[in-house]
């Protein structure tokens, strides 16, 4: 076997802790590092599984590193390389899988692993973690996490380095750290410097992005959070609060509570769920005895459902609410990249309560668009589980001008005064 070196930072790897974390920016040789450390571990007859949130084929896979670095440690011919596995001396053996496709049933063939290696585990989900974390159980196994963050409400980054548990090693590598850093990569990372500040943070430093690369709303949820607008919010009676819905069954329905203040608009709550009647949401929002405004409805709110001949705008105006419809006839702007634009615009008035308005946040630094694989241009905006709380904000901003604090009431007579021209309500 060649001489195997390792960097300095890598010491925790060869000492017994459960969790064994390392994060950062691109350069810093935490893959390269981690696959040598665990090859070692195989020699040693330890069995270790190789796992990712998506893998739909081999190639998905950290396979090919490990293999390279087994020819690299001079260790060609003493471990045994197929399309699908590979199996060291004493034992030991790599396998494969993604997590995402995996069950409480189908993840009890791994109970018996030494070693888990998660590569890219910023995208592992919360789910994946829950099932995976009980099923790695034998005595004295490890699981090994390489991760460049992206947000730091990933769940990953939250519950192994903002919460670690018990018995954890988390440690920040860059490629400062890197004592094999190549030039090639060094000019690179000038350029991105010079030419990517926002970006440079996230991709050779390490630090958490404001929202996911290629969010729509990435520069206004950054302000945001930068000038303070992400804060407690308290309500005020004073003034009324105003619902803002985007429908939905099998998807979300999400509604934004706002309250409009002399010049700012207030997110003070947000209510997402799925699989739930109208009368649910609307008892809900009775039970919080607010000085309620108008609900504002996007415009299928007024279709009537087949089966009972009434739309949603009929059903909440029977529970003695005062629905609006946002419509094109009312006069309000009805395209998606027009309303993403006033949204745009919008930002810099509202604020929202920090712990009330997480999930709806949460979506708006997820909202993005389908990027083409051939040329790289962004499209039309994604519809996922994040786009509901970001229709809802799109309607808030549309409406944002038509907000009032006033209690509706018939509209009064007006004189004309001719010689001021003008006119005055009595």
């Amino acid at each position: 076997m060649a001489d195997v070196l390792f960097p300095e930072w890598s010491q925790f790897l060869f000492q017994p802790y459960r969790y064994k974390v390392a994060w950062g920016g691109r350069g810093s040789s935490k893959s390269w590092t981690f696959v040598r450390a665990l090859i070692l571990e195989a020699g040693r007859g330890k069995r270790i599984l190789c796992t990712r949130e998506v893998q739909k084929s081999i190639r998905d896979s950290v396979h090919q590193l490990i293999s390279d670095q087994i020819e690299a440690m001079g260790l060609s011919g003493t471990y045994d390389i197929t399309d699908t596995e590979i199996r060291a001396p004493n034992g030991g053996s790599f396998l494969f899988a993604g997590l995402s496709g995996q069950t409480i049933d189908s993840i009890k063939s791994f109970e018996g692993i030494d070693r888990v290696f998660c590569e890219e585990a910023q995208k592992i989900s919360k789910r994946s973690w829950d099932v995976l974390i009980p099923t790695i159980r034998k005595e004295g196994s490890e699981i090994w996490v390489a991760m460049n963050p992206e947000l730091d409400t990933d769940e990953t980054w939250v519950r192994l380095v903002a919460n670690p548990p018990p018995n954890s090693y988390v440690a920040e590598v860059n490629y400062k750290d890197n004592p094999w850093f190549p030039e090639v990569l060094e000019q690179e990372r000038q350029h991105c410097e010079l030419t990517a500040p926002l970006d440079y943070p996230n991709i050779w430093l390490g630090r958490c992005r404001a929202a996911v690369e290629g969010a729509i709303y990435a520069s206004e949820v950054a302000e945001a959070q930068a000038k303070g607008r992400i804060c407690p919010v308290p309500y005020d009676p004073r003034l009324k609060v105003h619902t803002v819905w985007d429908l939905g069954w099998n998807d979300s329905m999400s509604i934004a509570l706002v309250q409009k203040g002399q010049f700012e608009l207030r997110v003070i709550g947000y209510i997402q769920d799925d699989h739930k009647t109208l009368d649910y949401y609307l008892s809900t929002l009775k039970d919080m005895k607010l000085n309620w405004g108008h609900d504002w409805l996007p415009h299928d709110g007024g279709t009537a459902d087949f089966k009972t001949g009434k739309s949603t705008y009929d059903l909440v105006k029977k529970f003695g609410r005062s629905p609006k419809l946002i419509t094109k006839a009312n006069g309000f702007e009805m395209s998606r990249e027009g309303g993403i634009k006033l949204a745009r615009t919008t930002f810099p008035r509202v604020y929202f309560d920090r712990e009330a308005t997480k999930p709806l946040v949460e979506c708006l630094k997820r909202y993005r668009r389908h990027i083409n694989q051939q040329h790289g241009e962004p499209g039309s905006p994604v519809h996922d589980e994040w786009s509901h709380g970001a229709d809802v904000f799109r309607y808030m901003a549309v409406v944002a001008d038509h907000l009032t604090n006033e209690d509706e009431r018939t509209s009064l007579p007006t004189v004309r005064f001719s010689m001021l021209d003008q006119e005055v309500g009595y």
